[in-house]
């Protein structure tokens, strides 16, 4: 299971130095790495460099340099990495006008539980959400939800044999299917072992 620790972390120092190379071969790495769900809701899968990055800019926005507290950081952000069998990813609903936003979410609830992922012939890989707290209530959605969804044994040789990689959202608010592309279709299929 890919992990990660303190040893792969870049120094305060050092990583103010390459701060801006790193930024840029991170920031290609995640363009292949989201997956839009309609005009208005977005997949973004996380990776073990996604995950780095992360810890990297929250070190150095807070300035955190002792032990204990870089431990604390890699505790909330390591469970986003996937595991090989698994993908996670933030789940972000984006509307830029507050008011559309605020109503949208209010007809979306439940809408994290709808999000899937599969192949033609195989039952669809549902989201797993929110595993660390619920974002909704029963009035409103979040518009940011983690996701986790775990192909099984048959999905993922499908996917290793040329499957097209199918995904949607089931939500009568917000109904979604689509083919993913294919350079996320292969970054996905990356991050599992068949």
């Amino acid at each position: 299971m890919p992990s990660l620790t303190r040893a792969d972390l870049f120094s305060l120092e050092h990583y103010a130095e390459i701060r801006a190379s790193f930024r840029e071969e991170v920031m290609a790495h995640k363009a292949k790495r989201r997956l839009a769900l309609g005009p208005n809701a977005a997949l973004y899968f996380e990776s073990l460099l996604t995950v780095k990055y992360q810890v990297q800019e929250m070190l150095r926005i807070e300035r955190i340099f002792e032990r204990a507290a870089i431990e604390e950081e890699l505790a909330v952000y390591s469970p986003l990495i996937p595991d090989g069998q698994n993908w996670k990813a933030t789940f972000m609903i984006e509307f830029s006008d507050p008011d559309e936003r605020r109503m949208a979410l209010t007809r979306m609830v439940g809408i994290e539980d709808t999000v899937w992922l599969g192949v033609s012939g195989h039952p669809p890989v549902r989201s797993i959400a929110n595993e660390d707290l619920p974002r909704s209530t029963a009035d409103k959605t979040a518009a940011v939800h983690f996701l986790r969804f775990e192909p099984d044994r048959g999905t993922r040789s499908a996917l290793f044999a040329g499957a097209p990689l199918l995904a949607g959202i089931d939500h009568p608010a917000y109904p979604v299917r689509i083919s993913v592309p294919e350079p996320v279709r292969a970054a996905l299929l990356a991050d599992l072992t068949p």
